[in-house]
Formats: C-alpha cells, structure tokens, sequence
C-alpha cells in the first residue's frame, strides 16, 4: 500500500462512507435515546480517554452543538477531585477501573442523564467500569467503538468485559485494528478512529436536533462564541443547565 496523503484521504473517504452507510440505523437509534433523555429534562455525559476524549469534546460544548452536555475527563480527578496534577501522567490511569468510581462521584451527574462513551480499543479499565457502574445507576449508554479492534484483544477489566458488551447502543467507528489506515511493513500510519468518531458524533447531534424540531421544540443549541450575539446566546441557554454542564479547557 503506498504512503501518501492522497492514499489516506482515499481511505479515510473509503471508511467515512462505510461508516455512514452502515451505522445509520444505530445513529438514530441513539438519537431517539438521547432526545428522550433531553425532554425528561437530562444533560448528555460524555467520556472518553485519551485521542478518544476528542469524541467527548465534540459532543459536549462546542458550536452547532448541544447545550445540555459535559464533558468527563481524567483531569476532572485534579480539577474537582483534589488529585495533584502528576496523577495525569501516569499510563496507568485509564486502565484502572477504581478511577470511574472517582469520575462518577465528582460530575454532576443526575438519574435522567444518558452517556456516550468512547474507547478505541473498548476493553480499559476506566471506560469498563464507568460503563459498567453507568449501566447499574440505569443511565442509558452509548458506546463508540472500533468493532474490528475491539474483536481482537483480550479484556483488560477483571469482569472479563468490554465496552461494546454493556451498552445500549454500539456505533462501529469503523477502525482497523491498531486503528492507523496505511501499512508501511514496520508499522502503520494515518489515524482513523478520531475522524470518524467525530462523525458519528455530529451524525447523533444532527438527528436529535431534526427530532426536537419535529417535537416542536427549539433545540438548545450552541453559537459560535465568534458570531455576533454568539457568547450572550449561549449564556442564556447554559444559565437553563446551571450546575448541570461544566465547561473547561
């Protein structure tokens, strides 16, 4: 296969139309579950470690997207948890499931509130258990995974399960396993999994706004904070969510 830009944009148009062929019926069902979980007044929890909080940060608090949303992350344990700042650059950390308990106890996280969680590889610790845990307080989950991967690694959480076995919903993001696209002999190049995660994020976004408005409901979505009127609008609508949704760097 030949290393070049123009190969892995081939690839990636290749995978984008897989993807959006394939997992539409998934992105609706996942819609549906989000839309009733935003008219029975819940916030949309988003997860996701490392390159995988890339889907969380498309999900929660971005322009054209959904105001009732937050992001999860691991410096939440140093943010609000109290934890110093050296706990990040432990590798360990998304492979230890105590640290999901952690996440859960700190987000201001409500019965109503749904999940979408994201792991590449779906067997961590971390992601395990907060799917888990999130699956026993009867949130509904939806998972984004590269199928393919997931497929051909072992668990890493002691119950012997992966993300994939525990949600409700589970989007392929369509990955190949080790999740870079172009194979050069020693190893392989041209992530995957970010570009279509991203995808599938927007696609769930895009369907739950067009039910909204089927509804009759205006949806609360963001502005750009760079358009006039774009930062008092997005205030008014996150003033609805007060100690609901945070919003950090």
């Amino acid at each position: 296969m030949s290393i070049t830009s123009a190969r892995y944009a081939e690839v990636i148009q290749q995978t984008v139309a897989h993807v959006s062929s394939t997992q539409g019926a998934g992105v609706a069902r996942a819609a549906d579950l989000l839309t009733s979980t935003l008219q029975a007044g819940g916030v949309i929890q988003a997860f996701g470690c490392g390159h995988s909080e890339a889907l969380a940060m498309e999900i929660a608090g971005r322009a054209g997207g959904l105001v009732p949303t937050n992001r999860i992350a691991l410096r939440d344990l140093v943010l609000y948890g109290g934890e110093p700042a050296s706990l990040l650059s432990d590798p360990q950390l998304e492979r230890t499931p105590e640290v999901a308990h952690r996440l859960y106890e700190l987000a201001p996280i409500k019965p109503d509130d749904a999940f979408v969680i994201a792991s590449n590889s779906g067997v961590n610790g971390a992601v395990v258990e907060l799917a888990q845990l999130v699956k026993q307080r009867g949130h509904a989950l939806i998972a984004i995974t590269s199928l393919a991967h997931s497929a051909r690694v072992a668990p890493r959480h002691a119950g012997g399960r992966k993300l994939a076995d525990l949600a409700d919903v589970v989007l392929d993001n369509g990955a190949p396993y080790g999740d870079a696209a172009l194979d050069y002999g020693a190893g392989a190049v041209g992530a995957v999994s970010s570009i279509t995660a991203a995808l599938l994020a927007q696609q769930i976004v895009t369907e739950v706004v067009a039910r909204l408005l089927a509804l009759g409901v205006t949806p609360p979505v963001y502005l750009s904070d760079n358009v006039p009127g774009g930062r008092e609008h997005n205030k008014t609508l996150e003033a609805r969510y007060a100690g609901r949704i945070r919003r950090t760097a």
